[in-house]
């Protein structure tokens, strides 16, 4: 099975528990969980925190006292998700993450959602992750994630084109909203179109010779924790972790300078600055890997190639991803625009990237 993930053996068992967290009135029930996880603190003096920057789910701190400390997140999922995100790989990509020390805590399971450690920091903006001493620092992380070991020796296959595939199977034909389905209609591409460009791409890109490594697959800002007294970052939220090719994750990356929120596609990186990134993340994985820590221009050359590439994919994964997201989901973001952003942006680079040339 292409996604399967194993844990490794002595990794802490994780509770689940019997409990539904009203994502409107979500008060009485994360006070259930604090009980089994947190049976010390007084119900009446817990505090929570909505955070506000997820477009999937919904993120409550928990905490006690004046200040954020001991914070135990709870995150519920976000309405029908469950369609495109697989939660038990999910829980398990947290396990092996967590037991590589690339992961927080994972506290515990429920009916739907899950709690975990808060890790103190700073989720980054775009322009931080331009900065040289910070991009440094995420290249070597990714690199670490890509360096774990597959479960005795088995080499894993990507399942980017399964995912891919059962995405478009689940892409409306058609909005309620007539100015909405008006849109749709106008400014996304054909059924047959997505189609033509989804075979394309499997069939171009899976012959680069990406290696398949455990990603993240989701690398965007706000998934990045920088802790400026430790002098670290950490990754946060595996719901899309996995197999995947590897110059996927770096070019999903990548796309991600652009932001969410306000998207501006002039931010992606230049290729002195991906020259550097890329340099930074070989020297890293290399060594996470035994292998001799000299990197060749040659290598960082197709590595840049590889990433350019796959950065297409992204952009096609996250455009069918957000039609979805426009039919099921009940949070106020713009996801049919987004998904316009995502093709748009998918097309432009299309004859720029295919156009580059392996060294």
């Amino acid at each position: 099975m292409a996604n399967y993930i194993h844990v490794p053996e002595g990794v802490p068992v994780v509770p689940k528990f019997k409990v539904t967290v009203d994502e409107n009135d979500f008060r009485s029930g994360a006070l259930k969980l604090m009980k089994e996880l947190r049976p010390h603190w007084k119900p009446s003096e817990v505090k929570m925190k909505c955070f506000t920057d997820g477009i999937t789910n919904k993120l409550i701190g928990c905490y006690v006292g004046s200040v954020m400390q001991e914070v135990v997140l709870v995150r519920i999922y976000g309405h029908k998700t469950e369609l495109f995100v697989d939660r038990e790989n999910e829980v398990k990509s947290f396990r092996v993450l967590q037991a590589h020390r690339c992961a927080p805590r994972l506290h515990c399971t429920f009916t739907n959602g899950l709690c975990y450690e808060f890790l103190q920091g700073t989720a980054l903006e775009p322009e931080h992750i331009r900065s040289p001493s910070i991009f440094r620092q995420i290249a070597q992380q990714l690199a670490k994630y890509h360096a774990i070991h597959a479960h005795n020796g088995w080499l894993p296959k990507s399942d980017l084109w399964l995912k891919m595939g059962k995405y478009f199977s689940l892409v409306p034909t058609h909005f309620p909203d007539p100015g909405q389905n008006h849109r749709f209609s106008q400014e996304v591409p054909s059924a047959e179109c997505l189609r033509e460009e989804m075979l394309w791409l499997q069939q171009s890109l899976s012959v680069l010779g990406s290696p398949v490594v455990l990603c993240h697959n989701d690398l965007l800002c706000k998934n990045i924790i920088y802790n400026q007294s430790a002098g670290n970052v950490k990754f946060i939220d595996y719901e899309y972790a996995g197999y995947n090719y590897q110059a996927y994750d770096i070019g999903n990356h990548f796309n991600e300078f652009a932001g969410v929120n306000e998207v501006d596609y002039s931010l992606y990186p230049g290729r002195d600055l991906q020259l550097m990134w890329l340099r930074a993340y070989l020297e890293a994985y290399k060594e996470h890997k035994d292998q001799c820590a000299e990197v060749s221009p040659t290598e960082v050359e197709v590595l840049y190639v590889q990433v350019n590439r796959f950065a297409l994919a992204s952009h096609f994964f996250w455009g069918l991803w957000a039609l979805i997201q426009a039919k099921y989901s009940t949070i106020d973001f713009d996801f049919l625009g987004y998904a316009i952003l995502r093709f748009n942006q998918y097309f432009k680079m299309k004859p720029e990237v295919t156009a580059l040339p392996f060294p």
